[in-house]
């Protein structure tokens, strides 16, 4: 017989839009394929945008803009809506995946949680902001150790912040480093722990697994998630949630089954954490 439990675990907290320019698909599509996978819970967490006056320094290519927002709420309660009356169940939450940078902590704080009421907000570490404001992708950086030091300070500093339910693809900055040497050993040590003192939730990354791979020293190694990181979160205990980062309607629950295979094959119980995200 199945276990509840796992049934409970076939949620996907991580699901991007068409909206942020990089992902197909509306908040429709991502519901009505998440019903067909046995969805259990569904969180819709796009790209955050950022205030007009300062949003060329943020990606904004990639990244929905601040008028924008409305449409992607009244999608996701539209859609929502519709489901409901075709019988689906499972509940649906609407968040943004954000990246840190202190100078906007109020703009998350105050005007994504507060004069938005989004229901969460997961810290998605992509960058590193640079002494000019701009910003550099950390998979760019494959040998700079003073870089690969201020985005690990960058991250915890953002993890610490207090405003994050999780942190997304914590071991992203092993696509650009690929070598699981010292340094990715002691950073990884100094993520980890930050997790385990603030009782922040690591994000086994299913999208990751899809992308090609990186040839290292030690074998063929997925860019995330990067064995060596996940069996240093085993061994060290820290609470893990699996998700499919989708940007695709066909893979908003696929890439997050991949995940918890992989996570249980290292060793990793992931945790039911709806209640948590969500009291």
């Amino acid at each position: 017989m199945d276990n509840p439990e796992n049934k409970k675990l076939n949620a996907n907290y991580h699901t991007h839009t068409e909206l942020c320019k990089h992902a197909t698909g509306m908040p429709r599509e991502y519901i009505v394929k998440a019903w067909e996978a046995g969805c259990s819970a569904l969180g819709f967490s796009d790209h955050c945008p950022y205030p007009d006056e300062i949003k060329e320094k943020f990606w904004a290519s990639t990244r929905m803009s601040e008028n924008q927002v409305t449409l992607y709420f009244e999608e996701i309660k539209k859609a929502e809506a519709d489901a409901r009356k075709a019988g689906f169940t499972f509940p649906v939450y609407t968040g943004f995946e954000c990246e840190w940078d202190k100078t906007i902590y109020s703009w998350y704080k105050d005007d994504l949680l507060g004069g938005f009421s989004v229901d969460y907000l997961i810290l998605g570490a992509h960058w590193i902001t640079e002494p000019d404001g701009s910003h550099l992708y950390i998979a760019e950086v494959t040998d700079d150790v003073n870089l690969l030091h201020q985005y690990i300070d960058q991250t915890i500093e953002g993890m610490a912040s207090g405003i994050f339910k999780f942190i997304a693809h914590p071991d992203m900055f092993m696509s650009g480093w690929k070598e699981w040497d010292k340094e990715a050993e002691m950073c990884s040590k100094a993520l980890i722990d930050a997790a385990i003192d603030l009782d922040l939730p690591l994000e086994v990354n299913g999208f990751g697994m899809i992308k090609p791979m990186n040839e290292t020293s030690r074998g063929l190694r997925f860019q995330y998630p990067y064995r060596e990181f996940w069996e240093m979160v085993a061994e060290r205990e820290a609470k893990v949630i699996c998700n499919s980062d989708a940007h695709k309607p066909e893979l908003v629950i696929e890439n997050a089954r991949h995940a918890r295979e992989f996570a249980i094959e290292i060793g990793i119980k992931p945790e039911n954490i709806t209640e948590e995200i969500f009291k």
